[in-house]
């Protein structure tokens, strides 16, 4: 009889999860509500105005090209160490532990960011209760929640990740709707976030520092490849639907935003109340109850959000020590519930070291923690989605298998080049994440480059003295369809 329980040595929970499980984990990871009400009114402010809608277009259609790649050879690549194994096949092993290095350090940066954040608005909803608590002794409890589910059935993670999300995109297109019900704001229906000048006005370049965070974790159905149900097909339909859906929760509802106030209007507001400027609209769109809901919805999303990069980085180190790259106790699972806990426990064990200094030391986890933490994520993974879409031409050069010229070569070019100038543009503005300071400006990109290189050199290392472990690197774990 087969089940989900496999045995202690078969791998990870095979079959646990099924399409739109895959899809709630890339919302999850992606924080949609995060992304609006924390980020939207900065890009706004700091990037091309009332053309944020606009860019949001222009990413997910980028991301789109990237999907294409992406997801004709993710039909032959099932490894839970999604970009790593995709690199590692497309562009050699070296190059993979790279990515996969580049990987681990950007996810931990956003997390580290985003259990600050939770910590701050957590503190803050208590403090208007009358429970005084520091954002720190906060953030530590939340680590612990997130430890523990974390080790937990991953079919049950994706269905308490799924109402999270659920209640999200419902407040969300509530909004929205109450928007539209107001005919749209003082300007009526206006299209002008959707012109050229609006797009192309000054901060153009900054507001793709911001854009590009808000779609972080598509690669998130790879992740889960060798515990989806039918992966072959689930992967691809679940990381399509997951970018359709992410972009238009953007454009719609920051265009909403906007027109709530007015085109001419919204930088003023936005200036006044940068924190608050997503609640006055829906308590003038809807009622104070939404801004109410909006606000107690802000800690589920980054608590979503956390809970979701611990199983993305306890996979990530499940597989390199698998494969040997990291301690071969890595690789260790739950006797139960076949999760990597043994990975996720030190993930835990780190981020509650960190987060513990930084409150003795009195950082401030807005102004601090945030911009030091989220500065190398935004970098770090958009350079190795760039690397991802080389490797899909490479990964296809010697065998085109049932791919199309579209698929294989177009597609990851155009991505390629697009996701290239995203990078270069956040090396530009990255003032703008590390809040000014010099130091921060060089030192980040130059670690990210210098982690890359660490991660190549330990393959390198692993081809010249452990040629058996190096064999195994970034192996597909599928056979081919």
């Amino acid at each position: 009889m087969t089940n989900n329980v496999t045995t202690a040595n078969s791998g990870l929970n095979r079959n646990a999860i099924g399409l739109w499980s895959l899809v709630f984990f890339v919302l999850a990871t992606n924080g949609p509500l995060t992304g609006l009400v924390g980020v939207a009114p900065t890009a706004i402010l700091l990037g091309n105005g009332i053309g944020l809608p606009s860019a949001y277009l222009v990413a997910g259609g980028v991301y789109l090209l990237f999907c294409v790649g992406f997801v004709a050879m993710s039909r032959y690549i099932r490894n839970t160490g999604a970009f790593y194994a995709y690199v590692a096949n497309g562009l050699g092993r070296p190059a993979g532990t790279a990515a996969a290095f580049l990987a681990i350090v950007a996810y931990a940066g956003l997390q580290i960011a985003c259990y600050g954040m939770i910590g701050f608005f957590l503190a803050h909803g208590l403090g208007l209760a009358g429970l005084a608590l520091p954002w720190w002794c906060c953030s530590l409890f939340v680590v612990l929640v997130v430890q523990l589910l974390s080790t937990r059935n991953v079919a049950v993670n994706g269905k308490a990740l799924g109402l999270f999300m659920t209640l999200e995109v419902i407040v969300i297109s509530l909004f929205d709707l109450g928007g539209v019900l107001h005919g749209g704001g003082p300007a009526g229906f206006s299209t002008e976030s959707f012109t050229v000048g609006s797009f192309m006005s000054h901060g153009v370049g900054a507001v793709f520092v911001f854009v590009a965070s808000s779609f972080m974790g598509i690669e998130t159905t790879a992740i889960y490849s060798e515990e989806a149900r039918n992966p072959e097909r689930t992967v691809p339909n679940a990381t399509y639907i997951a970018v359709i859906l992410i972009t238009a929760l953007l454009v719609c509802s920051s265009w909403l935003l906007i027109l709530s106030f007015g085109p001419s209007n919204i930088l003023q507001q936005v200036t006044a109340h940068p924190g608050d400027v997503w609640f006055i609209a829906a308590e003038r769109n809807v009622g104070g109850w939404l801004a109410v809901v909006m606000n107690v919805l802000l800690i589920t999303s980054l608590f979503s959000i956390v809970l979701s990069l611990q199983n993305t980085l306890s996979r990530y180190l499940y597989a390199l020590g698998r494969e040997g790259v990291f301690l071969s106790h890595f690789a260790r699972l739950h006797s139960r519930h076949k999760t990597p806990w043994l990975a996720s426990l030190i993930l835990s064990l780190v981020h509650f070291v960190l987060l513990l200094a930084c409150g003795l030391h009195h950082i401030n986890p807005m102004t601090g923690l945030l911009p030091i933490g989220s500065a190398p994520a935004a970098l770090g993974i958009l350079s190795v989605q760039v690397l991802t879409s080389c490797a899909v031409i490479g990964y296809f050069k010697g065998n085109r298998r049932h791919t199309n010229l579209w698929q294989r070569l177009v597609a990851p070019l155009l991505a390629i080049g697009a996701m290239g100038f995203g990078v270069i543009l956040i090396v530009m503005n990255m003032d703008l994440l590390t809040g000014g300071v010099p130091v921060l400006d060089w030192l980040i990109p130059s670690g990210l480059v210098l982690i890359a290189l660490y991660g190549a050199l330990v393959a390198i290392w692993l081809r010249r003295y452990r040629p058996a472990e190096y064999a195994n690197l970034g192996q597909s774990l599928n056979n081919e369809v």
